[in-house]
C-alpha cells in the first residue's frame, strides 16, 4: 500500500507516518531525509545531489523522482509513505509516471486537516515544551517562520488537496485530535 499524507507543517504527518512504519511495516519516503542520505551515500547520484545542495540551489523535480525511483526498486513489502513529496501539482504528475511505470498505485492520499490559529498554538506550544525540557526548540518553530512556512504550503501544496479530490483519492481527517484518534482515523481509510 502506498500513501500520502498531505497537511501543513505542524499537522502531525511525521508522527502518524512513525506510527504506520511501525505498525504496518512501511517505508517513509521523507525527501529531507532522503536528499542527506543521498548526499552523504557516495553515489553517482548522492554526488549530484552534494553538488547541488553544497551550491544552495534547490535539488530538482528530476533529482527527487531519481531517489524515490530507487526507493521504490528496494524493500518495500509494507509499502510507502510519502511525506514531504509531492509538494506542487507537476510533482504530483511525475510520482503517477512514476508509480505507473514501476507497476505500482497509490492507494490513499490522506489529508490531516487542522485549523490555523490552533496550528500555531501547537507549533508554539511544541517549542516552548521543548525549552522547559532543557532542551531546544527547531529553529523554524517560531511564529514568523511558521507564517513563512504555512504562505508557502498555501501557495504551492494546498493544491494538491483539490487534485487529489478530483480524482477520486482523497480522505480528510481531524488531523487536531489527539494521536491516537488521528491514528485510528488513518488506519480505518487504509483498512476500508
Amino acid at each position: 500500500m502506498n500513501i500520502i499524507l498531505l497537511g501543513p507543517p505542524g499537522a502531525g504527518k511525521g508522527t502518524q507516518a512513525g506510527f504506520l512504519v511501525e505498525s504496518r511495516d512501511m517505508v517513509q519516503l521523507s525527501t529531507g531525509d532522503m536528499l542527506r542520505e543521498a548526499k552523504s551515500s557516495g553515489s553517482e547520484m548522492g554526488k549530484i545531489v552534494a553538488e547541488v545542495m553544497d551550491s544552495g540551489a534547490l535539488v530538482t523535480d528530476e533529482i527527487v523522482i531519481g531517489l524515490i525511483k530507487e526507493k521504490l526498486q528496494g524493500d518495500n513489502k509494507g509499502g510507502f509513505i510519502f511525506d514531504g513529496f509531492p509538494r506542487t501539482l507537476e510533482q504530483a504528475d511525475a510520482l503517477a509516471q512514476l508509480l505507473e511505470a514501476e507497476g505500482q498505485t497509490l492507494d490513499a492520499v490522506i489529508e490531516l486537516k487542522v485549523e490555523d490559529e490552533v496550528l500555531v498554538d501547537r507549533i508554539l506550544g511544541r517549542a516552548a515544551d521543548a525549552v522547559a525540557a532543557g532542551g531546544t526548540a527547531r529553529a523554524d518553530d517560531n511564529a514568523e517562520s511558521l507564517k513563512t512556512r504555512l504562505m508557502a504550503y498555501y501557495k504551492q501544496t494546498s493544491p494538491l488537496i483539490g487534485y487529489y479530490y478530483a480524482k477520486g483519492g482523497l480522505t480528510s481527517v481531524d488531523g487536531l485530535a489527539d494521536m491516537a484518534t488521528v491514528q485510528k482515523s488513518i488506519a480505518a481509510v487504509l483498512d476500508a
